[in-house]
């Protein structure tokens, strides 16, 4: 692909990537808006009163992903999988923590004058979830990596196959294979 070609983003991703400091300055406010959208639709799933702000998250990610090295970005598509599966971490790992002292031999116990119990129910949820992509993951990395994707980076049908190399209607047919997989391992 010429540079002619490539988006504005994507030089400076690669820019960036080759350690040029004012790439970074230049990139910062064309991704920050995209960035405060993934994270707006990972906290769409969180629940009220969460122990994290989409601003919060944006900030955490961005810190995270200065600190990559050695990353060949080819195209924004990408940095944009790779930003929504580090605010995705960032959420499980503030999730795990919540419910690592709350658990009764793997039953979270939720009485009527606990709300604040809810906020360890719905980490309990973001914990059983990641489990199973895991163990989607384990059979099948490509549809876990739609799901990631879609559901948690709000990445399009487009963009998805982008990231993925493969054809839109192999991440349509990805997509609804694994939401069906995970519904099932879910309901259990």
């Amino acid at each position: 692909m010429a540079d002619a070609d490539l988006s504005e983003t994507t030089l400076l991703l690669r820019a960036w990537a080759d350690g040029d400091p004012e790439a970074l300055d230049k990139l910062t406010p064309r991704v920050y808006a995209e960035l405060r959208r993934i994270a707006g639709h990972f906290m769409k799933h969180e629940q009220p009163g969460r122990s994290i702000q989409t601003t919060a998250l944006v900030h955490e990610a961005y810190l995270k992903l200065v600190d990559i090295a050695n990353v060949e970005w080819r195209h924004r598509a990408h940095f944009f999988a790779v930003s929504a599966q580090i605010m995705r971490r960032i959420l499980l790992d503030k999730a795990r923590r919540r419910t690592a002292g709350k658990r009764g031999g793997g039953v979270v116990r939720l009485s009527l004058d606990g709300a604040a119990d809810v906020g360890v129910v719905r980490a309990a949820e973001v914990v059983r979830l990641d489990d199973a992509l895991n163990a989607l993951a384990a059979m099948d990395s490509r549809k876990a990596q739609v799901i990631e994707y879609r559901f948690f980076g709000g990445l399009t049908v487009e963009e998805t196959a982008e990231v993925l190399k493969v054809p839109p209607d192999t991440v349509l047919r990805d997509w609804r294979l694994a939401r069906a997989w995970l519904l099932n391992e879910l309901s259990r």
